[in-house]
């Protein structure tokens, strides 16, 4: 969508009444799913609005059919999830990309064959499992991941009770207009939610002919390919990450220790429990995003069989205050990284050595991507898969680079 004139800050572009939203509450089976509404419970949340698609995507009579159409063929969607698992595998080992599709794959078939399946087969009259495929259920679950917005919750009562669960995301929707713009980290325009519409805003001035971007969030290079089939070109995506797995962390603790494994084994069974499943530590571009959870791991592994001894008798340590959680973040910043203990820098870099290593050479080897990206030419002759994956590698070890380099020894320096 381009601008035809110029757009000051704060217009309001295009508005989208709430009745012009389609999900499990304007679709024309809307009652049927909300009379049945616990047998469709599953962990995505997204039943509803799947069944709500797979009717109303195949019915003549549709009311959405006008916007649906738009949409002829959801096989032109390029997800990872409908790549070979050979190409995946080639093209994005060590992105954490392979291994989130396989647990999606696993997730909707079994979504599918437990609730969906049990479902349609119960109302033969709005669904037929020979047109509501598993098939087409995969190409809306991809549809629903690139195109669906979820309101975000009401931050009223966020601060009431900390200990409270947290609550369930606002399950999503599909909203026409909205849709059809492209994302950057970097974007000059944003969705409001109010009570009777939805409501796309300039947040900064847009000149005539320029392209109107909205944004998805805060999204890797990764987390735009694995969701939403496309990335950013790199490096311009302010908002990519790498991760390194928590197991990596546990690879090189043990490596080079002739005795005290027993000791290394205890630590790690406390961390696992302490850290539940927060399986990977997350680095942007200025630094670790999980800062607290990674000074929690190094100060427990690299404590001295006293000190855990003590760690273990006082069931732990007290919460850390605002200005510690402060000193912490700074501390794990591409500034403070240099100045961290030299066990934990040692440990942290054999931990980021380890993860490039994932990787494998690629297709290119670790110089000949950065130069394939690097020249105009040779990119254009790549497919838009090679480019993706590219993009996603480029970004990740860019990340990894600069951490090893702000972890090396001093002596090294």
């Amino acid at each position: 969508m381009l601008a035809q004139d110029n757009i000051e800050e704060g217009e309001v572009l295009f508005t989208i009444p709430r009745s012009a939203l389609l999900h499990h509450g304007t679709t024309k089976v809307s009652a049927l799913l909300e009379q049945e509404k616990a047998s469709l419970e599953s962990p995505s949340g997204w039943v509803p609005l799947l069944l709500a698609l797979l009717y109303e995507y195949t019915s003549s009579q549709s009311h959405w059919k006008p916007y649906l159409s738009l949409w002829t063929d959801f096989r032109t969607l390029d997800h990872p999830m409908f790549w070979s698992k050979e190409e995946r595998d080639r093209l994005l080992r060590g992105t954490g990309i392979p291994e989130a599709v396989d647990t999606d794959l696993v997730n909707i078939r079994r979504e599918y064959t437990d609730v969906v399946l049990p479902f349609i087969t119960r109302h033969s009259d709005l669904w037929n499992p020979d047109t509501h495929t598993l098939e087409l259920y995969t190409q809306l679950v991809a549809f629903v991941m690139a195109y669906s917005f979820q309101e975000p919750q009401d931050e009223e009562d966020d601060d009431d009770d900390e200990e409270e669960e947290e609550k369930a995301a606002n399950p999503p929707m599909m909203v026409p207009m909205a849709d059809m713009l492209n994302h950057v980290s970097n974007h000059n325009a944003n969705l409001e939610f109010t009570p009777d519409s939805l409501k796309m805003v300039c947040v900064r001035p847009i000149g005539k002919g320029e392209e109107v971007f909205n944004t998805y969030g805060q999204m890797a290079n990764w987390q735009l390919l694995h969701m939403y089939g496309f990335t950013e070109p790199y490096p311009s995506n302010s908002n990519d990450t790498a991760d390194i797995p928590i197991t990596t962390l546990h690879k090189v603790i043990k490596q080079g220790i002739p005795s005290g494994l027993e000791l290394v084994e205890e630590k790690w069974e406390m961390l696992c429990e302490m850290m539940q499943e927060k399986g990977t530590f997350v680095f942007g571009k200025q630094g670790c995003l999980t800062d607290t959870e990674l000074h929690t791991a190094l100060k427990v592994l690299c404590m001295s069989k006293e000190e855990f001894s003590e760690f273990k008798d006082n069931e732990g340590w007290e919460e850390e205050d605002d200005e510690e959680d402060v000193k912490i973040s700074l501390s794990f910043s591409n500034e403070g990284l240099p100045g961290l203990k030299a066990p934990w820098k040692r440990l942290i870099h054999e931990a980021v050595r380890l993860t490039v290593s994932s990787y494998g050479d690629g297709e290119q080897g670790a110089d000949g991507e950065q130069a394939l990206i690097e020249d105009k030419a040779a990119r254009a002759a790549l497919n838009s898969r090679q480019l993706n994956a590219l993009q996603v590698r480029c970004g990740q070890k860019s990340i990894l680079y600069r951490l090893m380099e702000l972890t090396k020894a001093s002596d090294h320096m």
